[in-house]
Parts: C-alpha cells; sequence; structure tokens
C-alpha cells in the first residue's frame, strides 16, 4: 500500500510561484519504478491531467496549458516527487491531487492506483 502526501498549496497572486510535494509511503525502494502524475480539479469542473514524470524520471508529460510554467521533479531517495509552478494564471485555480502508477498509461486516471488527499492552489487575479 502506497500513501500520498501533498503539501505546499495556498493562495498567491497572478504571475506568482508556488512549489507542491507529493510525499509517499509504503513503497520503500519500489516508489522509483512508479510513474507520478499530478492532476488538478477546478470547481465544476473534472479532474483533468496537468503533468507526469517517468518511473526513472527521464520523461516528463505535461498539458499544453502549463508547458513553460509548470516543472515536474522528483527525488527518488526521498521518495517524492515535486511540481513548481511558475507563472501562475487564475486559470490555474484548482486542488491539485498526485497519484502514483504502475502502468504506461499516464494520460489516463484510472490507471493510477494511488492518489494524494489534494492540496488547494488559489490564483487571484
Amino acid at each position: 500500500q502506497v500513501q500520498l502526501v501533498e503539501s505546499g498549496g495556498g493562495l498567491v497572486q497572478a504571475g506568482g510561484s508556488l512549489r507542491l510535494s507529493c510525499a509517499a509511503s509504503g513503497p520503500g525502494r519500489t516508489f522509483s519504478r512508479y510513474t507520478m502524475g499530478w492532476f488538478r480539479q477546478a470547481p465544476g469542473k473534472e479532474r483533468e491531467f496537468v503533468v507526469a514524470i517517468s518511473w526513472i524520471g527521464g520523461r516528463t508529460y505535461y498539458t499544453d496549458s502549463v508547458k513553460g510554467r509548470f516543472t515536474i521533479s522528483r527525488d527518488n531517495a526521498q521518495n517524492t516527487v515535486y511540481l513548481q509552478m511558475n507563472s501562475l494564471k487564475p486559470e490555474d485555480t484548482a486542488v491539485y491531487y498526485c497519484a502514483a502508477t504502475l502502468g504506461n498509461e499516464y494520460l489516463v486516471m484510472s490507471q493510477y492506483n494511488y492518489w494524494g488527499q489534494g492540496s488547494q492552489v488559489t490564483v487571484s487575479s
């Protein structure tokens, strides 16, 4: 069993930055085998894919709306994945969830076996 805990959300003005962290417990040395993803859900909208990083950390995948502004990284020794968010916009306001999968379909929510509780990010205009 893997537990994921997000932290680092908050309120920021447009153009500002935040860094989210997602700490995993339970996977031990197998954490590096998981593809880690970030999803977000804005009020009244469906949860959507934001970014993912492959299990070896060599490949990253971003949704178009965050390319050039968000950066995902991982520290397998610390069982932690990070999401650096720069140049934030009001439309980035959402609850951000990290998730873990051993599968290859990183865009598909149903492929993710484990989810965090979510972290609120609010960007004011």
